[in-house]
């Protein structure tokens, strides 16, 4: 068996949630291989709206495997108050969750650095979500991090010296901070953690494999903020490209399948970086209005444009995408056009490959006539319009990936499948 990876092509906030779990009845298990409690996937279905933000988004679904690969960064404080939520509303997560014991754990002070170091940046911040997410992946390279399975191994030892090592930091950075209540918090995750089976997350997903059991790998965040392929340094801290499955589960890479690329119908952005289809016009804020675009996590406002072709292909590339699922169309539902941004334009000059720095490109645009009609109610890709048909068609040809998955609105239900040709 191959494992097939479900991952966003644009900055974030593409929609995984709900495709992965819209796919999960495909599939036996449902695996997590990068970020941390910085994504935030958002599921509506029979009335009820989850955010999810380390959990994989397989969990709904209940006789599947769910594991939380090594990849991952966990905050034991957040994962038990996203854990007991998912609880009390009748799901059983102690049965089906699994958490690798090479996970790194997100420390207190991961948290108080993150702020710290944003602090000191000033006008020059990133616009991280303050979960200590960059910290944690620093000290995984530097070799000084504390794992999921240093919890069962001299905890208290190697947790204090992660801790005094970040407060001389702090104390170099001359950053005032209380540490009591975070902490309090963290030490209660860690006892609620001890609940779950901590796995060999690699030995299990290749033993599934070898048994016959199909595997969905869940990515978070997007491409366009991978660490080395996104628009640095206004990036995440892990790679989040189709690669990154096999570093963050223990995956070969002739083990991979169908590669599944999500993509918004326009585009978003949430924190500082470069956008160069960006929209400061009524356009951009009815697309906000319409899409609903505020962070699941941070409640921040997204920013909005047209659809980017030109990164949308160089994601495209680097994932090896074989199948292009595209969400939120219907937010464009009133618009009489619709613009796609086909090349861009640096020092006078048209390119249509994504440069090593797009921070003063500019947009070239092609017009397409909107569809002007309601699509939330259509079942089925027979009562699709023309000129939406005629959308589909456009991208397809410019990006060379079919669109096999429309969705029509947040709702598990309001999800067309395409029989397009290969």
């Amino acid at each position: 068996m191959k494992v097939d990876i479900l991952l966003g092509l644009q900055w974030g906030d593409e929609g995984k949630g709900k495709v992965v779990d819209v796919l999960t009845p495909r599939y036996d298990v449902v695996a997590r291989f990068q970020g941390g409690p910085n994504a935030g996937h958002t599921l509506e279905f029979e009335g009820q709206k989850y955010v999810l933000r380390s959990i994989p988004s397989g969990i709904f679904q209940g006789d599947k495997v769910n594991i939380i690969g090594n990849g991952v960064v966990l905050d034991p404080a957040l994962f038990k108050a996203e854990a007991e939520a998912l609880e009390a509303s009748g799901h059983n997560l102690k049965e089906r969750l699994h958490i690798s014991k090479k996970a790194h754990l997100i420390l207190p002070t991961h948290r108080i650095l993150d702020a710290a170091y944003e602090a000191a940046k000033g006008d020059a911040k990133v616009g991280t979500t303050g979960k200590g997410i960059g910290p944690t992946y620093t000290d995984k390279i530097s070799r000084n991090g504390v794992r999921v399975g240093d919890i069962l191994h001299d905890f208290d030892k190697k947790y204090a010296a992660a801790k005094a090592r970040h407060e001389q930091i702090l104390k170099g950075l001359n950053y005032e901070y209380d540490l009591s209540e975070l902490e309090k918090a963290w030490f209660e995750g860690i006892e609620y953690l001890k609940q779950f089976k901590f796995v060999d997350s690699e030995h299990e997903i290749n033993g599934l494999l070898s048994d016959g059991k199909s595997v969905l790998c869940e990515g978070a965040q997007g491409t366009m903020l991978d660490i080395d392929f996104g628009s640095y340094p206004f990036v995440t801290s892990s790679n989040t490209i189709c690669a990154g499955a096999c570093t963050g589960l223990g995956i070969a890479p002739n083990k991979i399948g169908e590669v599944y690329g999500i993509f918004k119908a326009y585009c978003t952005r949430v924190g500082a970086g470069p956008f160069p289809t960006e929209l400061f016009d009524k356009t951009g804020d009815q697309i906000c209005t319409l899409g609903h675009e505020f962070g699941s996590v941070t409640g921040r406002k997204r920013r909005c444009g047209w659809i980017d072709l030109v990164a949308l292909k160089y994601a495209i590339m680097v994932d090896g995408v074989t199948k292009l699922i595209m969400m939120k169309s219907d937010v464009l539902d009133s618009f009489e056009t619709i613009k796609a941004c086909v090349a861009y334009k640096v020092n006078g000059e048209e390119i249509d490959y994504f440069p090593f720095d797009i921070e003063d490109v500019e947009p070239v645009y092609v017009e397409l006539p909107g569809w002007q009609t309601d699509m939330t109610k259509m079942q089925s890709e027979d009562e699709f319009p023309e000129e939406f048909n005629a959308y589909l068609s456009f991208l397809e040809e410019q990006l060379g990936v079919p669109v096999k998955i429309v969705s029509v609105g947040p709702d598990r239900e309001q999800t067309i499948e395409r029989y397009t040709e290969e």
